[in-house]
């Protein structure tokens, strides 16, 4: 719970980060979240919205951050927590949709293609969910969810105990404190018989 909290307020810091002018790249696409300017109600309302996530109050979140999209539609960390809140309540068309849409803001985005693929692995949908992860480790090396669901999707649903030992040793290697991958990595390295 402490590190879904977490994620909730770093996906909201790249929206209250608001500074000047936005930066947009030729294709029109904001390449510097940091440097959009959004309004004070928006920033407020989208505040309230992560204290709503923290306290499970999931229909509250999606009232709320529906309407932050309504008036903002240029940063994908809405997007990302309106997503997770569809998701924890059981809508996860909807959930796709909100991730597919931060997607589409920025599609290297690492939390949002994290929720996506985490989202098509509890679907069934190995193949798509591993595409995502891998091409989403190419942008963002060393994001540790990741490289740890990655893992996970080899390991658990895949049986692919290279993969799965690759992916667990890069995130020791990353994060020495985390118990869990530790005893993860053990095990895999035992059935790998290494």
């Amino acid at each position: 719970m402490q590190k879904q909290m977490r994620l909730f307020f770093l996906v909201g810091l790249a929206l209250l980060l608001a500074a000047c002018a936005s930066t947009q790249t030729k294709s029109g696409k904001i390449s510097d979240y940091s440097s959009v300017r959004v309004s004070g109600s928006v920033s407020r309302d989208f505040e309230r919205s992560l204290e709503y996530l923290a306290e499970q109050d999931y229909a509250s979140a999606i009232e709320l951050l529906q309407s932050v999209v309504e008036r903002e539609q240029r940063l994908p960390a809405p997007y990302i927590n309106l997503g997770i809140a569809h998701y924890k309540s059981g809508n996860e068309a909807k959930a796709e949709e909100a991730f597919l849409k931060a997607l589409a803001l920025d599609e290297k985005h690492p939390v949002a293609t994290n929720e996506l693929a985490v989202l098509y692995r509890k679907q069934g949908r190995f193949a798509e969910a591993r595409k995502i992860y891998v091409n989403a480790l190419a942008e963002n090396p060393e994001y540790l969810p990741l490289i740890k669901n990655l893992g996970i999707l080899c390991d658990l649903y895949l049986q692919d105990l290279q993969c799965a030992l690759a992916q667990f040793e890069q995130y020791v290697q990353l994060e020495p404190e985390d118990r869990d991958v530790t005893i993860w990595l053990a095990d895999i390295q035992r059935r790998a018989g290494k």
